[in-house]
């Protein structure tokens, strides 16, 4: 073909103290007992219609699933929903990779965020040591213990970091056990180590802002948390360690544990606060997966959930309770409404501020 692939280990990599981080973990962060800001009685409307859903899905045992946007926690969400788990009102979150990305670096450094078009020209755009780096670390250590993204980056957090074998245990291992079901994972820690230099043993990385991290608290109360990311997606695929596998591995974790959590979601909800690609897109592949197995056993497909969509994009003046709109309506060109209008819930689209609609929502809960 004439076309080689890009040699990623000979990329510069620079330390994070070195990138100028746009917002901060302490000026960001938003008091849950704090007034909610104003909104309109449109939003109002919509928060006590999901307060109600959420009250009555919770009272039957059944799931309440958050999906995620990563500027809902750039937005200061983190001690909300920390709130909302503890008061059980969150069975299961999800989020995409950015939204890892940034809760990783609030957490350590205390702050994230930086300018795309500046960086991307001077070819340092996401190319920062101790991100790629200590999330690869931690995927690639949760993985040997069966772990997912979510929950293998949530106790590196809350265990400030992680215990790494010794190269001479994984050769080892691979080698006594080459039909091993971790034999892969093991062979890509093994790289990792070796071509990062790691070295064995405790690898302590304090994270002085654990409140800031959604990871973090989900880990915490135990919550499952899964993260849906692509491969080339994120920034940790700008450094050395990048390794798709590892991604992948713990994405495809990921994606079951999420689809075991939609198997309660009858008479259950939905949330998706500005995820307009990954929620839809995952949500229907893994209601599909659910839907076939209980089918195969005997039993109806999933019913009786209502899905809360909430994004700043307009919603085409469409009334997505009434369905789908026709192919004429610019409205059915929205993914993350006619998505999830297919995926046999209610559907409730509201356009707002998503911080502002899950302050609005955590407090009408917390009242009752």
């Amino acid at each position: 073909m004439g076309v080689e692939p890009l040699d990623l280990s000979k990329l510069r990599i620079l330390p994070l103290s070195a990138r100028e981080s746009l917002t901060r973990a302490d000026e960001i962060l938003v008091d849950p007992e704090s007034a909610p800001r104003a909104c309109s009685d449109l939003v109002l409307a919509a928060v006590e219609n999901a307060a109600a859903a959420i009250r009555a899905a919770r009272a039957r045992g059944a799931a309440v699933v958050l999906i995620y946007g990563a500027h809902l926690l750039r937005n200061g969400a983190a001690r909300i929903l920390e709130r909302m788990m503890a008061g059980g009102w969150l069975s299961h979150l999800a989020t995409n990779g950015a939204g890892t990305i940034h809760d990783w670096e609030y957490s350590w450094l205390g702050a994230s965020t930086e300018s795309v078009e500046r960086n991307v020209a001077t070819g340092t755009f996401g190319s920062w040591h101790e991100t790629a780096t200590n999330i690869h670390m931690a995927l690639l250590a949760g993985a040997l213990d069966g772990l997912g993204y979510g929950r293998s980056l949530g106790r590196f957090i809350v265990e400030d970091g992680v215990t790494l074998p010794s190269t001479d245990e994984l050769a080892a291992a691979i080698a006594s056990e080459p039909r091993h079901p971790m034999t892969a994972a093991r062979a890509d820690l093994l790289r990792a180590i070796e071509s990062q230099g790691w070295t064995a043993g405790r690898v302590e990385v304090v994270h002085r802002w654990k409140h800031a991290s959604i990871l973090a608290q989900a880990f915490r109360h135990g919550v499952p948390m899964t993260v849906h990311p692509g491969i080339g997606y994120d920034i940790i695929s700008n450094h050395p360690v990048f390794d798709g596998a590892a991604i992948g591995r713990a994405a495809g974790l990921d994606f079951r544990l999420f689809a075991g959590s939609l198997q309660n979601l009858d008479g259950g909800v939905v949330l998706s606060i500005g995820s307009a690609i990954m929620g839809p897109q995952v949500f229907e592949k893994a209601l599909s997966c659910v839907n076939n197995l209980r089918l195969q056993a005997g039993v109806g497909v999933i019913g009786g959930h209502s899905i809360h969509v909430v994004d700043l994009q307009d919603g085409g003046g469409w009334d997505w309770t009434r369905g789908e709109p026709p192919k004429t309506n610019p409205a059915y060109y929205l993914r993350f409404c006619k998505s999830f209008s297919r995926m046999g819930g209610a559907l409730h689209y509201v356009q707002g501020d998503n911080l502002t609609f899950l302050h609005h929502l955590y407090r009408r809960l917390a009242s009752t």
